[in-house]
C-alpha cells in the first residue's frame, strides 16, 4: 500500500511534528522518510483557513443573561468535551491508543475464531496484523461543528427557559441545562443563535416542554452553518392540543423575533419549525416547515457543490470530512471497471466525489431528504453515473446486488451511524462474491460495529447464513473529526 502512504504524505495531513501522537519520534512501522514528508505539507492549514471563513466574532444578545458559575462551565465542558484540558497533541495520543486497543481486541478475537490461516501472519505495526496508520488530526481544532443541537430545560438558577447542553442524567433525575458559550467545539455563530433563542423563550408567555407528559411547547434548537457563514435554524415545538390557528400564532411570533426583533442580529439564512410529539422526528414523520429564507444551505466540498436539507446527515466537521473522504477514496481503489456501492451514503458525498473514477455509483440512504439532496448535487455537478435509493439498506441492498450479478467487481463503502450495520446488510455484503474490497467508516468501532467486523471476518457460518469467503482486515486509519471529545472516526480496509 505504498500509494496510500504517498497520498497521505502529499496532502500534508500532519502540518507539524507537534500534531503527531508520538511527539515527533518515529512511529513504529513507518519509515523516517515518510514521517518527514508527511510533516512537511501545508494542506491542513489550507483546509482550516477555508472552513474558518465566516466564523468570526458574532454579535451577542444585548440582554444581560446573568453570570454563569465557573463550576457549571467546567462540569459541562467535562461532560461534552472530556479532553478539553489536554493539548491537542495529547488528545491525539489518547485517541490513537484507544483505537489501537480496540483493534488489538478485535484481532485477538478473530484469530481465536479463524486461526492463523486467514490472518496476516507478520505483524505490520503496533503489534497488530493490520497496518495501523498514524492518526489524522483535524484541520480545525476549535469551533469546528457545522451542526449543533441545543436543549431547553432548567438552568443552574432553576429557570426552565435555559438553552444549552445537559449536565447530569435523566436516570439520576439531576439534569441541569448549562449555556454552551465556553465549549471549545461550538462555533460562536451557533452560540449566538442559542442565546437569542433563550431571549425569545424568556419573553414568550408559552411554557417550554421539559417532559412530554408534563405539557409545555418549546423544545430544542438545531443550528446548521456552512463555510460561507450561512445559517439555518430549526426549532422543535410540541403542539400538545393546540389548534392550527394557535400554532400559527406561535410560528408567527418566533418568525417575527428572528426577522424584525432582536433575533434579526443572527442574520439567519433560513428558519424552520417542526411540530414533534416524539424525541426525534424525521421529515417524513413530521415535515419541516420553512418559516422564512432559503430551503437549503450549500457546501463546497471535494470540487462539488453539496446541497444540505434540515435533517440530512452531513459530517459535523466539514474540513475534517474532506480529509476523511479523500482517505476513503484512496483506500477504495475504485477504477473504471468497478461499481462503487455507497451504503448509508447521507447526502452522497463519498460516491459523488469518486463518480469520475468508477463506472457507476449506487447509493443507499434511509433519510429521503438526504437522497433528494444527493440527486440534486449529482444533477447540478453534471454527474450522470449515480443512482440513489431511499429506504432501509437491509431491504434495498439484497435486491440491488442481485440485479448487478453480471461479473463486474463491486467496491463497497459503508458509513453507518453508531448502531452499526443491520445484520442483513452485513450478510448481503459477505455473501456477494463480486465484493472483494470493503471500506468501513466507523464513529464507534467499540460498539455494535464490532459485531459487524466479526461477522464480516469470521469463518463461514450456515446457521447465520454467512456463506461467503471471510474478509480480512488489512489497514486502519484513525481520523479525528471531533477535537476535545473522546470520539474518533476509524477507517478500516477489508479485502478478500
Amino acid at each position: 500500500m505504498h500509494s496510500l502512504r504517498h497520498f497521505l504524505s502529499r496532502v500534508g495531513l500532519f502540518s507539524k511534528l507537534g500534531l503527531l501522537p508520538w511527539c515527533g519520534r518515529k512511529p513504529p512501522g513507518l519509515s523516517q522518510p515518510f514521517l518527514g514528508i508527511a510533516c512537511g505539507g501545508n494542506f491542513t492549514h489550507l483546509v482550516a483557513n477555508k472552513y474558518q471563513r465566516g466564523q468570526g466574532n458574532q454579535k451577542r444578545p444585548s440582554q444581560d443573561l446573568g453570570p454563569l458559575d465557573a463550576s457549571w462551565q467546567e462540569r459541562l465542558a467535562d461532560a461534552v468535551t472530556p479532553l478539553w484540558r489536554l493539548s491537542y497533541e495529547e488528545q491525539l495520543k489518547v485517541k490513537f491508543e484507544a483505537q489501537k486497543k480496540i483493534l488489538q481486541r478485535l484481532e485477538s478475537y478473530l484469530q481465536m475464531l479463524n486461526g492463523a490461516s486467514v490472518t496476516i501472519a507478520i505483524p505490520k505495526s503496533e503489534g497488530l496484523s493490520c497496518l495501523l496508520h498514524p492518526i489524522i488530526p483535524s484541520p480545525v481544532i476549535n469551533g469546528y461543528r457545522n451542526k449543533s443541537t441545543f436543549s431547553v430545560n432548567r438552568g443552574p438558577d432553576g429557570n426552565p427557559k435555559t438553552v444549552g447542553y445537559y449536565v447530569g442524567t435523566w436516570r439520576d433525575r439531576n439534569i441541569v441545562c448549562v449555556r454552551s458559550h465556553h465549549l471549545k467545539n461550538i462555533p460562536e455563530k451557533h452560540n449566538q443563535v442559542a442565546q437569542y433563542y433563550e431571549v425569545f423563550l424568556r419573553q414568550s408567555p408559552v411554557e417550554p416542554c421539559l417532559l412530554f407528559h408534563e405539557g409545555g411547547y418549546w423544545r430544542e434548537l438545531t443550528v446548521r452553518t456552512n463555510s460561507q457563514g450561512h445559517t439555518m435554524a430549526i426549532i422543535t415545538f410540541h403542539p400538545q392540543k393546540l389548534s392550527q390557528e394557535e400554532l400559527c400564532v406561535q410560528k408567527e411570533s418566533v418568525k417575527e423575533f428572528f426577522t424584525k426583533g432582536p433575533g434579526a442580529d443572527c442574520d439567519l439564512t433560513s428558519l424552520y419549525f417542526q411540530e414533534s410529539t416524539m424525541t426525534r422526528c424525521s421529515h417524513q414523520q413530521s415535515p419541516y416547515q420553512l418559516l422564512f429564507g432559503e430551503p437549503h444551505i450549500f457546501e463546497d466540498l471535494l470540487d462539488l457543490k453539496i446541497r444540505i436539507s434540515p435533517d440530512a446527515f452531513f459530517q459535523v466537521n466539514t474540513a475534517g470530512a474532506e480529509m476523511l473522504y479523500r482517505i476513503v477514496g484512496k483506500l477504495s481503489g475504485v477504477n473504471s471497471n468497478t461499481i462503487l456501492l455507497d451504503i448509508c451514503c447521507g447526502t452522497g458525498v463519498i460516491g459523488l466525489s469518486l463518480a469520475r473514477h468508477t463506472s457507476q455509483v449506487l447509493g443507499i440512504e434511509l433519510m429521503e431528504q438526504a437522497v433528494e439532496d444527493a440527486r440534486w448535487t449529482a444533477a447540478f455537478n453534471g454527474i450522470t453515473n449515480c443512482e440513489f435509493y431511499a429506504g432501509q439498506a437491509e431491504k434495498i441492498l439484497p435486491q440491488l446486488l442481485k440485479s448487478k450479478e453480471d461479473g463486474q467487481l463491486i467496491v463497497a463503502v459503508v458509513n453507518p451511524a453508531r448502531a452499526g450495520l443491520h445484520y442483513q446488510v452485513v450478510r448481503a455484503i459477505r455473501n456477494c462474491r463480486a465484493i472483494s474490497t470493503l471500506v468501513f467508516v466507523s464513529c464507534k468501532p467499540h460498539g455494535e460495529a464490532t459485531r459487524n467486523f466479526i461477522e464480516l471476518c469470521c469463518p463461514p457460518n450456515s446457521e447465520k447464513k454467512l456463506l461467503g469467503e471471510p474478509f480480512v482486515l488489512r489497514e486502519a486509519i484513525p481520523v479525528d473529526l471531533f477535537p476535545h471529545t473522546a470520539h474518533c472516526e476509524l477507517v478500516l480496509l477489508f479485502t478478500r
